[in-house]
């Protein structure tokens, strides 16, 4: 499989060839916290197959668990830990279409926020439900 992706600003792209081990969405108390968002999508790559350019800063989220990001917009990229050696796992929010993405596991869901249970029942709008405040502070 080959994919591709990048940071929000271009500043980091990355490509990959290779078998995916892994298309999970977790929903870990610690991806939450990382990523500020009730989950994280990611797909499981082989680091060998994995192609890097641009300035990578790393953060060491836990004991031998790093969570790489993009030192100039701080786009969260991938997690690596030592409990997966053979594995380096890229958010799918940065792949060029993110909408190729398609999980086909949900893991730790003893830590899922249960108000994406409501979801389907509320409100949607394409847009902000009101412009943004025009006050000068």
């Amino acid at each position: 499989m080959a994919l591709n992706g990048h940071c929000m600003c271009g500043s980091v792209t990355w490509a990959y060839s290779g078998e995916i081990t892994r298309n999970l969405v977790c929903h870990c108390a610690d991806c939450q916290r990382a990523t500020s968002a009730p989950f994280t999508a990611f797909l499981g790559m082989r680091p060998d197959q994995l192609n890097r350019v641009g300035d990578i800063t790393h953060y060491e989220s836990s004991p031998g668990t790093f969570r790489g990001f993009c030192p100039s917009c701080g786009t969260r990229l991938y997690f690596r830990s030592d409990k997966w050696p053979s594995e380096i796992h890229v958010h799918a929010a940065t792949m060029t279409d993110p909408a190729e993405y398609r999980p086909d596991a949900q893991v730790l869901m003893r830590s899922r926020v249960q108000w994406l249970d409501q979801l389907r029942s509320i409100p949607v709008h394409e847009g902000f439900q009101q412009a943004p405040s025009t006050r000068l502070r």
